[in-house]
Parts: structure tokens; sequence; C-alpha cells
């Protein structure tokens, strides 16, 4: 079975990819998608049902919609996309909007608040629809823009790992749209005709966030320099500790994994990485070899 546009195959590619390099889908699993209604989720969910047709292995979606209680957020036009496509679709109202506007000050931005919300209602709908895995539709925009963040304005080296273990231990969450740009899923939501929701807060969109003024200069500086952040999004795989100031990287423990050595093929960005894939964390049993996927 052939994917429908090259698009298709190439955003299956890439998320291909992202499953063999960090072991995020095994054999089994319930996947369980946040999913707002906007392009990246739908993205994700669309490009996960065409690999679960293909797949060698056996795993279920089911979508997860979180509705912060703002006016005017078309949760029905989610729920009936996802039954005329045959997705299982949960609804979770929430006082989430009433909530933040409680809690912030009037000058204070609510995105981080808003997240960390929502992802304790993602950690009890897992639980209550049996989900073994919380997919979200972050991508590698997302991870270039949350490493510049985090070294702009909290002076940390840090981005966003495509798959992460929540402190309990309970809740594995993963990115499989890490390999894949913002236009890339943009694009592939239109050609599916997926309706693009927004969600209504008031501060979605707002040009003086920090978040909108890294994409402007993201933006300003591809203008001369084009392949800026595939650069950038190799740098996140391509970590050289002995050449950094963390004191507690200097203190002698796991030498041997501090110095890793050359960059592997996981450490190459999208374009240049072909059908070789990176370390596996997984079983390598069980999660998608790219190769096998049926064509």
């Amino acid at each position: 079975m052939a994917y429908r546009t090259p698009l298709e195959a190439r955003i299956a590619k890439k998320t291909t990819k992202a499953i063999a390099d960090f072991g995020l889908i095994d054999d089994g699993d319930r996947v369980m998608i946040g999913l707002s209604g906007g392009k990246d989720s739908w993205a994700l969910i669309q490009i996960l049902d065409v690999l679960r047709r293909r797949a060698p292995i056996d795993f279920s979606l089911v979508a997860v919609n979180i509705d912060s209680g703002y006016e005017g957020y078309q949760h029905e036009l989610v729920r009936q996309t996802c039954a005329d496509r045959g997705w299982e679709f949960h609804h979770v109202p929430t006082s989430i909007g009433d909530t933040i506007d409680a809690v912030l000050d009037a000058d204070d931005t609510p995105c981080s608040l808003c997240a960390r919300l929502r992802r304790g209602v993602l950690y009890r709908m897992a639980t209550e629809v049996g989900a073994t895995k919380i997919a979200l539709g972050h991508h590698a925009d997302d991870v270039v823009e949350t490493l510049l963040l985090n070294t702009f304005f909290a002076g940390a080296l840090k981005a966003m790992p495509a798959r992460l273990v929540s402190d309990n231990g309970r809740y594995v969450v993963i990115r499989p749209l890490v390999y894949v740009w913002e236009e890339e899923a943009r694009a592939y939501a239109k050609a599916c005709e997926l309706p693009i929701i927004g969600c209504c807060c008031p501060a979605c969109g707002d040009l003086s966030l920090q978040r909108q003024r890294i994409k402007r200069l993201l933006m300003e500086l591809e203008r001369e320099h084009p392949d800026l952040k595939s650069s950038i999004l190799k740098s996140v795989g391509n970590v050289q500790p002995r050449h950094l100031f963390d004191l507690r990287l200097a203190s002698g423990a796991g030498k041997a994994e501090l110095n890793p050595g050359p960059p592997t093929a996981s450490s190459r960005t999208p374009a240049d990485a072909s059908e070789t894939v990176g370390p596996n964390f997984g079983s390598a049993s069980a999660v998608i070899p790219l190769a096998t996927l049926r064509r």
C-alpha cells in the first residue's frame, strides 16, 4: 500500500525514524494522543493512524481532547472529525482557563502554567483510558525554539526529549514528530482536510510572547542561513559534554558516557538521515523498523 502523497511519505519516514531512534512505540501499546484540534496534533494522529495500518506490530490509538473552557472553542468539530475517521475520542471539559485567570497577574503569560495543568489532566486520562503512552504533537520547530528559549531566558541547555518518563515513573510521554518541521505538519493537516481549530486562549498568537520572538528571530536568520534550524536540531543530538561548564559533568562520574565519540546516525539532521537509524532505546524487536513498514 503506497503512501497517498510524497508529503505523507516524507512525514511517515521522519516519524518512523523517531519511533525507531527512541523506542517510542512498542507492540501492544495503547497510545493516547493529546488532540487539541490544532495542526500539529491533527498531523500526529493522522500519520500514526497511517503507520498503524502498515506496521509489523500492533498498537492502538485513542484521542483525548482537553477543553480549557474558553468561550467559542469548537470541541464538537473535533469530536465529529474523529467520529468520521473512526478514531476513538474522549472530550474532557475543564476550568483551566478560569484557574489561570485567577492565579496569574495581568502581565504574566499563561502558557507554562496552562501546559502543566493540561499535562496533569492528560496523566489522569491516561489511567482512565488504559493508555501505555501519551503522544504529543511537538515538532522539530518546537524542539529548536525550546532549546533557544531555555538558553536565552532560563540559563539551561535543555530542549524537548522525544521520550520522557514522568517523575513517578508511571507515565511515558512521546513526541513522534520531533523530526518533522512545522510547515510540513501544517501542510499535511491541510492536505488531509483536517479542521484547524484554535484553542481560543486570549494569549494565543500574542506576538510579544518570548516563543513568538524566537520564531521571528529564526525566520530573520534563515534568510541568510537557510539550514540554520536543521543545524540547531542536529546539535541536540550531537552533545560534547567536555566542552561545557556543568560541574556535575566534571566530577568524574560516568566518564565513559560523557565522551561518546563521533556522532551516530541519530545525530544527523532528518534530511540527511536516509533509512539508517541510530540507537534504539526500546526493544529492538518491538519498535517499528523503517525498512519493514509495508509499502
